[in-house]
């Protein structure tokens, strides 16, 4: 009975000193996880975040004011530069193709003709800077493209700019880099011409019909005292004065 006193004594004395060493030992401090809000990530319960601004650059009409294509386009360089886009307006371009215009006096001079008058492509990242940068510029009228029209459809709509589909742009550019030389005349019904080489050489006539895209005309000449329509090349006529 006494050993059996003793060993328990013994048994007490061993678990309070353990218990003794687990309060003084220091505890390391437990992770804490940090768990996502109950609807955190679910449709609708994202804060909104701004939407990304396009990068993609695409080439717009701009309609300009008579003869003012190449003022146009200088002026919008130089502004790209001091508004701080020139590096969203990329190229402006006035798609042009070589020509030669006959003058009153018979001489020839060589010029380009536009493919579109009144009209100067961009190509630009669209945004309200780059399309304030053009349509702020003097001799703009505005971007081609779709009006939206207002709910009381009294008063013309807001222009929203319509970027030139790839094929656009490949037919444009297609025909201004063609080599073949149109030439530009002078010349209208009545006028009096003379005939400078060809078989009716030195003959004079008036002109009854112009066909600029075939650089043609038909004059009335005096052939053996009949007043014959005759198809002549511009390149084979001087206009009178």
């Amino acid at each position: 009975m006494l050993s059996c006193l003793n060993r328990l004594s013994q048994t007490i004395s061993f678990l309070s000193a353990q218990v003794s060493e687990l309060e003084l030992t220091p505890q390391e401090p437990s992770e804490v996880l940090e768990l996502p809000a109950p609807n955190d990530g679910e449709e609708g319960t994202k804060a909104p975040t701004p939407a990304a601004r396009t990068t993609v650059a695409r080439w717009y009409a701009i309609q300009v004011a008579s003869s003012c294509e190449k003022k146009v386009k200088a002026t919008l360089e130089q502004r790209a530069v001091t508004l701080g886009v020139s590096n969203r307006i990329l190229e402006i371009e006035i798609p042009q193709t070589p020509a030669v215009k006959l003058k009153k006096d018979g001489s020839r001079q060589s010029t380009e003709e536009k493919v579109f008058p009144g009209y100067v492509l961009v190509r630009m990242v669209l945004d309200e800077d780059t399309m304030m940068a053009v349509r702020s510029t003097p001799n703009v009228i505005n971007f081609v493209g779709a009006e939206d029209r207002r709910a009381t459809g009294k008063a013309r709509g807001h222009i929203k700019p319509r970027p030139l589909s790839r094929q656009e742009v490949d037919r444009i550019f297609k025909r201004a880099a063609e080599k073949k030389t149109l030439v530009k005349v002078d010349l209208a019904e009545g006028d009096q011409i003379l005939v400078t080489s060809g078989p009716f050489k030195d003959f004079q006539g008036e002109v009854i019909e112009v066909s600029g895209e075939r650089s043609k005309l038909k004059a009335l000449l005096s052939i053996f005292g009949r007043e014959t329509p005759v198809e002549l090349e511009f390149s084979q006529i001087n206009k009178q004065n």
